[in-house]
C-alpha cells in the first residue's frame, strides 16, 4: 500500500515506499524486462527489506491515482503502484536517479512525467548543483528520456556491467540546475 504524496503532476503521483509495496518492488525486479534493461540483480526479499530499511536515499513509487486518493496512505484499490525511483546521494554531493516502470505503462509519458517530478523535487529541497543518472549503453528508452529532459552525456564506463550474458557499457550523464 503506498504511501503519503509527496509530489503530484497530471497523470502520476510520486508517493512514499511503504514496507508493504516490497512484494511489488520484488515482483518487478523478478521480470527481465525490467531487470536486464536495468542491470538489477535478482533480489529476495531479506536484500529487498535492507533497501527499504536503507535510509541513505530517498524513495519514490510511481503511482496512478484516482480522483478520491487523499494524500495520506490511500486504500489499494484506489491507487496503482506502477514504479519507482530512488535518488542517492542527495546530501552528500550530485544526486544519483534510478528509475524503473512496469512494462505494461512503457511508451505512454509516464517515465519522464515521474523523473521530471523528482528532478523538481531535487532541486526544491537540496542545494545540489546538479542531479545525475547512469544508463546502460543499450538501453536506447532509458538514455532517450533522459536525452529528452535535458541531461548530456558525461562520460562512459566501458564494459562495466556484466547483464544477460555480456558485458556492458554503462554512460554517465548530468543535468545542471541552470539547464533545468
Amino acid at each position: 500500500m503506498p504511501g503519503a504524496r509527496i509530489e503530484n503532476g497530471e497523470r502520476v503521483t510520486l508517493r512514499t515506499v511503504e514496507h508493504e509495496d516490497i512484494p511489488f518492488v520484488q515482483r518487478a525486479y523478478a521480470n527481465p524486462e525490467i531487470r536486464y534493461p536495468g542491470g538489477v540483480p535478482l533480489q529476495d526479499q531479506e536484500e529487498l527489506e535492507a533497501w527499504y530499511e536503507d535510509k541513505s536515499g530517498d524513495q519514490f513509487l510511481v503511482c496512478l491515482d484516482e480522483d478520491d486518493a487523499g494524500p495520506g496512505q490511500p486504500d489499494d484499490d484506489h491507487v496503482r503502484s506502477i514504479g519507482a525511483i530512488s535518488l542517492q546521494n542527495a546530501t552528500w554531493r550530485r544526486p544519483e536517479l534510478s528509475y524503473w516502470l512496469i512494462p505494461e505503462v512503457h511508451g505512454e509519458g509516464y517515465g519522464k512525467e515521474s523523473v521530471s517530478l523528482v528532478i523538481d523535487y531535487v532541486f526544491r529541497v537540496y542545494a545540489t548543483p546538479a542531479v545525475g543518472a547512469k544508463v546502460y549503453a543499450f538501453n536506447d528508452a532509458s538514455r532517450g528520456l533522459v536525452e529528452s529532459l535535458g541531461f548530456t552525456e558525461e562520460g562512459r564506463i566501458r564494459k562495466d556491467r556484466f547483464i544477460n550474458g555480456k558485458y556492458r557499457d554503462t554512460v554517465q550523464y548530468g543535468l545542471l540546475r541552470q539547464e533545468w
